[in-house]
């Protein structure tokens, strides 16, 4: 069509597919790279007018993105990667998110097992259907004490007093042992949010992107909670509670590469994270993880489609 002094051009609509995985904080906008225009993937502001686009749907403000395809590595059936809108309208691209790889086996329709390559990550992840239901079994075939799991080397961090462990498994995690944090929700977040720019220097990630997650933890005996903050307060008799932030605020229960990094982090000696010994609490619900010496598992995930949508890719303006 025409206008003015210009032509506009608009690009052939492309498949979309929104999945949403329990316990995730939103759904996921799951694309196939093969679908895409050549070099889209490295351009957030294509991305930018793909969200965009969303505007007149259900879905306005998604801001979890997964792209996949086939993949040329022997063993594995899908290729991944992870794109994380951040709420000053940037992209990351570095990130991992496992509710979206699950999502993107979902959309594909595979009936499973399925290995996936997270290309982000590096990580090889099987996701293999559970007997009698519709929920998976995803395990990260890495071991938990690969090297690299303790990006300093040490299982325990002091960051500005508090000892907290930082992990690489997944996603580059700190875990914070909350007998040295306050109870009070929004005391508890704003140094949450301290600590986890401290890590992110550490580690030398600028202080604006998705990484490190963080998260506060505890293995003693719950009680009457002081408050939502306080992962003591979930009130499990036993095990471990988890209180987690997301890009935005606090994840409704854990994050599923969260889930993967505590287990690991668990079987690591001299960590401040328990081993799981039974479901890990969240103000959520329960998670449940188990590790072997190769690999670490998180169970019961489901994820489901919501909605199949064709999307304008991109609209360039020509003289």
């Amino acid at each position: 069509m025409t206008g003015g002094r210009g032509r506009v051009a608009v690009v052939p609509a492309t498949g979309a597919t929104v999945v949403r995985a329990e316990d995730a904080p939103g759904p996921t906008l799951v694309l196939r790279v093969d679908q895409l225009p050549v070099s889209s993937l490295v351009l957030g502001d294509e991305l930018a007018r793909l969200r965009d686009a969303l505007a007149g749907t259900a879905y306005p403000r998604l801001d979890k993105i997964a792209l996949y395809g086939p993949t040329g590595r022997p063993g594995h059936a899908l290729g991944y990667r992870f794109v994380q809108a951040l709420p000053d309208g940037r992209f990351d691209f570095r990130a991992g998110c496992g509710h979206s790889l699950l999502a993107c086996v979902v959309a594909a329709e595979r009936p499973g097992p399925v290995t996936v390559r997270a290309v982000t990550t590096g990580d090889t992840v099987l996701c293999e259907p559970e007997p009698g239901g519709d929920a998976y079994t995803l395990s990260f075939l890495k071991a938990p004490t690969a090297p690299g799991t303790l990006p300093t080397g040490r299982p325990v961090d002091v960051l500005l007093g508090v000892p907290v462990s930082i992990v690489r498994y997944g996603n580059p995690y700190v875990f914070v042992d909350a007998r040295h944090l306050p109870d009070a929700e929004e005391a508890l977040r704003d140094r949450l949010l301290v600590l986890r720019a401290a890590a992110a220097r550490l580690l030398g990630y600028p202080p604006h992107s998705a990484l490190p997650k963080i998260a506060a933890i505890t293995g003693r005996p719950g009680g009457p909670g002081k408050g939502t903050g306080n992962p003591r307060g979930t009130g499990n008799p036993r095990g471990i509670s988890v209180r987690a932030l997301t890009v935005g605020g606090w994840h409704p229960r854990l994050a599923l590469t969260g889930a993967a990094a505590l287990a690991a982090a668990g079987a690591l000696d001299g960590t401040v994270v328990p081993v799981p010994s039974g479901p890990v609490h969240t103000p959520g619900g329960t998670v449940t993880v188990s590790t072997a010496p190769d690999r670490v598992r998180v169970h019961h995930k489901r994820a489901e489609v919501l909605e199949r949508l064709q999307l304008p890719w991109r609209i360039h303006a020509t003289a």
